[in-house]
């Protein structure tokens, strides 16, 4: 009798893992297809082989996080970009970005200390997470920049969204040191609607165009692409309202 690879019996839990080892690495879908070739329901091989699966992807899914805010990272930013542009190509729903900097971050380092930073960082990102949809998507930048993709999303709502975080982080109440600190952030907001080729960092490019424009206005502002493309009446969508109303009550539970 012949096991699925076409191995006649006997077939060894060691020749098993040898043969099945680049196959499950390479295709980590297979997992639930496995079968182990002497059909022990406690195949030592099997087990051991869904157990770096679950390693692989535990690690995967590491490449693509900010270990300290615990937002997607500057990797993840630009395959997610790349992934929305391409959705905006095919679909013609806009891709809003909105590129964020935080205003005098360098003195809250020198004043308090890069520790005290670090918590500021965390902070700003937990405010920022929760006043987005789950289906934005929010990335440390790098050093004290954050960016949030908005699938989906026409100017006025990315424009609303920004100046919502901005609000929120404005009033936020920063404890360092015994100290009430105010942490402000400049918002630059750029649109893609899928009708030109568009590279990432392209993308990145145009939004960073806004923040600097939000820098020299004088900070803690919002600005935003002047185009009428992508524009449509402001007000949220259906989709929008199902996935804010998720979220809120997935806060609740």
């Amino acid at each position: 009798m012949e096991s699925r690879l076409g191995y006649s019996r006997p077939f060894t839990h060691i020749q098993a893992g040898k043969t099945f080892l680049k196959e499950i690495l390479l295709d980590q879908s297979d997992e639930l297809h496995l079968s182990c070739p002497q059909k022990d329901p406690d195949c030592p091989v099997l087990n051991e082989l869904h157990r770096l699966q679950r390693e692989v992807k535990r690690l995967e899914g590491l490449t693509q996080i900010d270990p300290l805010t615990g937002l997607f990272n500057f990797r993840h930013l630009v395959h997610a970009l790349e992934a929305e542009i391409e959705r905006s190509k095919r679909t013609g729903l806009p891709t809003s970005l909105i590129m964020i900097d935080l205003d005098r971050f360098k003195s809250i380092n020198d004043h308090y200390g890069h520790e005290s930073g670090n918590e500021v960082l965390k902070e700003v990102a937990r405010v920022f997470f929760e006043n987005i949809r789950r289906i934005d998507i929010p990335c440390r930048y790098g050093g004290e920049e954050f960016a949030i993709i908005l699938p989906g999303t026409y100017l006025p709502q990315a424009a609303l969204t920004a100046e919502r975080l901005r609000f929120a982080l404005e009033k936020n109440k920063f404890r360092l040191k015994n100290e009430t600190v105010k942490v402000t952030a400049s918002f630059g907001v750029a649109i893609y609607d899928g009708s030109e080729d568009l590279s990432p960092e392209a993308f990145i490019e145009r939004s960073d165009v806004h923040l600097l424009e939000a820098k020299a206005k004088g900070r803690n502002r919002v600005c935003v692409v002047e185009s009428k493309e992508g524009v449509r009446p402001e007000g949220v969508t259906l989709d929008e309202k199902k996935m804010l109303f998720d979220k809120a009550h997935q806060g609740e539970s």
